[in-house]
């Protein structure tokens, strides 16, 4: 088994830490602009943007993980690209849905959906190469 160093997953998890600094700027906007130190207060902005940073928490890493270990395994630089790029969409549009309204909106579905997607396929994808050498 040969291991490729990862090139490609470097892209998205700078662009996703530029994200994370982003939504964790606006929590920190926030516990000035309502005076709360810790927790949320009766602040609705603040619980709202709380939440956005926890599920990107929840999520994102592993799905870096597995881009990265999909890139050491050799997977095809286009697919690496396509999900990396889902991701990061489905996270951006996630952050702006759930801003906007905390009920069901199309943002917020995109979001779901497509970070769902991109950890059902890139998981399909480890675990066929798992199947792949060990047959």
């Amino acid at each position: 088994m040969t291991l490729v160093p990862p090139v490609i997953s470097l892209l998205y998890i700078a662009l996703l830490t530029l994200l994370l600094l982003v939504l964790s700027g606006r929590i920190i906007r926030l516990r000035w602009r309502d005076r709360i130190g810790m927790g949320i207060g009766d602040s609705k902005d603040l619980e709202v943007a709380v939440r956005i940073h926890g599920n990107f928490i929840e999520y994102v890493p592993l799905a870096l993980l597995i881009l990265v270990m999909m890139e050491m395994t050799g997977a095809n630089a286009m697919l690496l690209h396509g999900l990396g790029a889902l991701l990061f969409i489905a996270r951006v549009c996630h952050a702006m849905g759930l801003t906007r309204s905390v009920g069901v909106s199309w943002p917020r579905t995109v979001g779901v959906l497509g970070t769902f997607a991109m950890l059902l396929l890139s998981a399909g994808y480890l675990l066929g190469y798992y199947l792949g050498q060990t047959l």
